[in-house]
């Protein structure tokens, strides 16, 4: 038979317990007592700051020193996030089908349509639209390319960075001809022409 005392809300009690238990659950027992009393006597103080007056400091520090955690840990999630997106884009190795427009083709073997990032022509509706797609037609019209994807648009169309079998990128080559303009917004510059 095992005797241990407890403080049970201020009073000393004797509990005894008929049963037999292992010697180490006296001590655990005893140890979870003091916790809960001490964090109840930490509790009780917080209503008496004059009891103890660097309790209101220690406070001030550790809600300092949990927001520290707390900003390190959103900067560590955002670093990890920015590491993930710049993992290398899936790249497409495929024959053109068909030129859509000035900067829109397809590629065989692939549902979705390309469009080309950083590159902006005139629809095939719209004036110029005609020229800068046939000029699209003659550059890659049958070729094999490799495209980087890099996002999908929200027609459901894959952007990507694609270049010649000779390794000249597409938007580059159109920019150049004069057919189309560089696409400022989403290249930030890329082809320098912004």
């Amino acid at each position: 038979m095992i005797a241990f005392a407890t403080r049970i809300e201020g009073f000393d009690a004797l509990m005894t317990n008929s049963l037999s238990l292992p010697p180490y659950t006296f001590r655990l027992s005893r140890l979870i007592s003091r916790k809960i009393l001490h964090w109840r006597e930490s509790l009780r103080r917080l209503g008496r700051t004059t009891d103890c007056p660097n309790l209101l400091q220690r406070l001030r520090q550790r809600r300092l020193f949990l927001a520290l955690i707390a900003a390190t840990t959103a900067a560590l999630v955002l670093l990890m996030g920015q590491v993930a997106q710049a993992k290398e884009a899936p790249i497409l190795e495929a024959r053109v089908s068909k030129v859509l427009d000035g900067d829109t083709f397809t590629l065989s073997g692939e549902s979705r349509r390309i469009r080309v990032w950083g590159l902006d022509a005139p629809e095939w509706n719209h004036q110029g639209g005609s020229t800068a797609t046939s000029t699209l037609h003659s550059l890659i019209s049958g070729k094999q390319l490799r495209c980087a994807v890099l996002d999908v648009d929200r027609y459901g169309r894959l952007v990507a960075q694609c270049q010649l079998p000779n390794g000249r990128d597409i938007a580059g080559e159109m920019i150049r001809s004069g057919t189309a303009t560089e696409y400022c917004r989403y290249s930030g510059g890329y082809y320098g022409t912004c």
